[in-house]
């Protein structure tokens, strides 16, 4: 008799909804259990993921075999999760997610972490979505969110330091390792360059700035959350707004300068990164134009922003 074949359970990686929604590259074995995955822009080659987030929604459904479905959507300062809970599920988590659906349902904001299985399907266009079967869950404290946050963004930043190395050298195992990217890190990578090619970093960057700002108390959400997740408490005693104490001005300067590259930065980012910050797009784009008549502002190309030295 061939000896049974040990299944690896597979690490967890931590990681933004940016990255891991904008991921089309799968791959799977050739045997029945050998795992599957999805293959990010920046390398990363998920099985398995650590999220958190506000729980956007939460809702029960009938599937097409008429066997029951939760499904859900977790917001993170990048973007959305989607993740379902069925019968598969462990009876404890379809235990958890009946008591998380009666918070939901009561307007509480809910702030979870997740361990899931990286999913991912195709449409008969042959778009490709992602989206995650929850392991086990937890609802958090501010506190435990914001320090998965750092977590988060200190993973993502050592991955967007490994994707620069990986185009320094040639696309090859032997040439990675020499330059000193790290040993999990290269199939994913060349499959990444491969599938995806050249790709634009400039997003992910702002994520984690965003996403920084959020944990340390700088903003009062994510770019798109709903008002009701406040981490930062942004309600002065007097009843004041906080942002009210902002100079717009000097945030954007701010903004500018980390995020430049030497290309200047674009108007969208700015716009998006101001609204975190509690600025409207029409204080944003006044400002712009009165900053770059004053000439504190060039344009090196239209909707470009570069500060005057």
């Amino acid at each position: 008799m061939e000896p049974s074949r040990q299944i690896q359970r597979q690490p967890a990686w931590l990681m933004l909804a940016s990255e891991f929604g904008e991921s089309t590259l799968n791959e799977k074995g050739s045997g029945e259990f050998d795992p599957t995955f999805v293959i990010t822009k920046l390398g990363a080659k998920v099985n398995r993921i650590i999220v958190s987030g506000l729980v956007e929604r939460l809702e029960l459904r009938e599937t097409s075999n008429g066997s029951q479905m939760y499904q859900g959507q977790l917001r993170d300062p990048s973007g959305l999760h989607y993740f379902s809970v069925g019968e598969y599920a462990s009876e404890s988590m379809r235990e958890f997610v009946v008591q998380l659906l009666d918070k939901v349902d009561s307007g509480e904001p809910v702030l979870l972490s997740m361990t899931a299985k990286a999913r991912w399907y195709q449409t008969d266009e042959g778009a490709v979505y992602t989206s995650l079967r929850p392991e086990e869950a937890a609802v958090v404290s501010r506190d435990r969110y914001a320090s998965w946050l750092v977590r988060a963004c200190v993973a993502t930043l050592e991955r967007l330091d490994q994707h620069q190395k990986s185009l320094n050298c040639e696309p090859t195992k032997e040439a990675m390792l020499k330059e000193g990217i790290r040993p999990e890190m290269v199939d994913g990578l060349l499959s990444a360059q491969t599938h995806y090619g050249q790709i634009d970093t400039e997003g992910y960057r702002l994520n984690v700035m965003q996403a920084l700002d959020i944990a340390e108390g700088k903003m009062a959400a994510a770019t798109t959350a709903p008002p009701t997740l406040n981490l930062s408490e942004p309600q002065a005693e007097d009843g004041t707004d906080a942002t009210e104490g902002e100079d717009l001005h000097a945030v954007i300067l701010e903004c500018i300068q980390a995020m430049d590259n030497g290309e200047g930065v674009d108007f969208e980012s700015l716009v998006r990164n101001l609204a975190a910050r509690g600025f409207t797009r029409e204080q944003s784009e006044a400002e712009l134009d009165s900053m770059s008549d004053d000439g504190v502002l060039h344009e090196p190309r239209f909707g470009w922003f570069k500060i005057v030295a």
